[in-house]
């Protein structure tokens, strides 16, 4: 489906300001989250709608500095982070209508953090009206990123080393298909339908980490992604990087994605024909689409 904008889209970021966003967000990683990777104490990790749904120091402050480094590189922009979210709920609802916006997770996979498990990333996405045109999915242990805008292919880039193409797989039958499925995200009356189509499979994960999920289906690691609720911290620079590596990624009733949907599902597949055969094979999700929490 094409999406109508209120005015022409331009081109997201130059590539000094790429390069300077991929800066911030390293400075952040090495200023407030590796410091504290392993060396939480009990009072700098909280929980927010349950146990699994932490909230750490780290987060906070990763957060906060990205926040401030982007509003004096773009002022007038629309700023939006995960934690800033929790506490202002209204912020999402303008990110459809923003002509620019940043969308930040400062620490995507939290509850693997505060775990100790290296499986986390940090992600930021800059939308326009809600479409996603830019995504970058960085990996602090490592320092090295995935990257992509809408006028850009989908790179791999590690340091000291030139950037390098990536794409998605080659797709095919659901039999011969590996993807990530969130089960315990999904309502509890989809549970058993959802872990029923496991054996179609030939291998089914769920990392905690939309960021490292993200990063392998654009590699061509894993063939899909089902998400079991939307939020635009965890997904939209997944959609514009697996769509510049070749992928097709809508919502599972065919609708297109934009940042300021709160219902639905999101798929992500190879292209448009094993995404077909992965919606009918889900298409039971769509009977009652999960709701706000």
């Amino acid at each position: 489906m094409t999406q109508t904008l209120p005015m022409p889209i331009t081109a997201p970021l130059t590539r000094a300001q790429r390069t300077q966003l991929v800066n911030l967000v390293r400075r952040a990683s090495k200023t407030e989250i590796l410091p504290r990777f392993r060396a939480l104490r009990g009072d700098e990790i909280d929980i927010k709608s349950g146990p699994d749904d932490l909230v750490t120091e780290a987060d906070r402050s990763a957060e906060a500095m990205i926040a401030r480094g982007l509003a004096r590189a773009f002022p007038g922009a629309l700023i939006v982070g995960e934690e800033s979210v929790a506490k202002q709920p209204d912020l999402w609802d303008e990110v459809d209508g923003a002509e620019l916006a940043f969308i930040i997770d400062p620490v995507d996979g939290t509850w693997n953090f505060a775990n100790g498990l290296a499986v986390f990333g940090v992600i930021v996405s800059v939308t326009r009206f809600g479409r996603p045109v830019f995504g970058l999915l960085y990996d602090p242990i490592l320092d090295d990123w995935v990257i992509a805008d809408e006028e850009s292919p989908a790179e791999f880039v590690r340091k000291s080393r030139p950037a390098a193409r990536i794409h998605v797989s080659q797709g095919g039958p659901v039999e011969g298909l590996s993807g990530y499925l969130p089960l315990a995200l999904l309502p509890k009356d989809k549970r058993a339908a959802m872990a029923a189509t496991f054996p179609d499979f030939v291998r089914i994960q769920n990392i905690r980490c939309a960021c490292h999920e993200f990063r392998m289906l654009a590699q061509g690691k894993m063939d899909f992604l089902v998400t079991g609720h939307l939020t635009p911290w965890d997904h939209a620079a997944g959609v514009i990087i697996c769509r510049q590596a070749g992928g097709h990624v809508a919502l599972l009733d065919g609708s297109e994605y934009t940042a300021g949907r709160r219902n639905g599902y999101l798929l992500a597949a190879p292209d448009a024909a094993t995404w077909g055969r992965l919606r009918d094979r889900f298409a039971f999700l769509i009977d009652e689409a999960p709701q706000k929490t």
